[in-house]
């Protein structure tokens, strides 16, 4: 079955307001919400794998210097807003199950109870390990450019 991985970065849905102006009732909502929808899905066999990140503050960028040796650094950085703060995988039977799943993450409720209405990243993930050869790889990179 395909494999998707479900991403929520750090972009507001319809209410902007930051979580830190939240009620403590809201955040417990919003947590509870998550590890119930994550119990159900489990309990259908449907989720592989979720996490919480840490947040960008940090975060590390390594690079390989000329001689082969690491080099760390903290940054450049994408907007906090673009950050990855956690994911899930699911494997699922059609790409409308990922999509259907991910609308509940989106649910997930904000200030008041409301569903956050959060954009939420849904990519397959590519279970043969991905391009091996120079076809296959000019092939990935039509798709990651939004060509194909």
């Amino acid at each position: 079955m395909p494999r998707y991985l479900i991403g929520v970065d750090f972009q507001p849905g319809a209410d902007p307001t930051p979580m830190e102006e939240w009620t403590p009732e809201e955040i417990t909502a919003h947590l509870d919400y998550y590890a119930a929808l994550n119990s159900e899905l489990e309990a259908s066999g449907e989720l592989v794998a979720t996490a919480i990140l840490t947040g960008p503050d940090v975060a590390k960028i390594v690079r390989v210097d000329a001689a082969g040796a690491p080099v760390v650094t903290d940054g450049p950085f994408a907007e906090f807003k673009e950050w990855l703060a956690g994911y899930q995988i699911v494997d699922v039977e059609t790409e409308e199950r990922a999509v259907e799943i991910a609308a509940l993450v989106s649910a997930v409720p904000g200030r008041g109870g409301v569903p956050t209405g959060q954009p939420i990243h849904l990519r397959r993930v590519m279970l043969d390990g991905g391009p091996t050869a120079v076809e296959g790889m000019r092939e990935y990179l039509r798709t990651a450019d939004g060509v194909a």
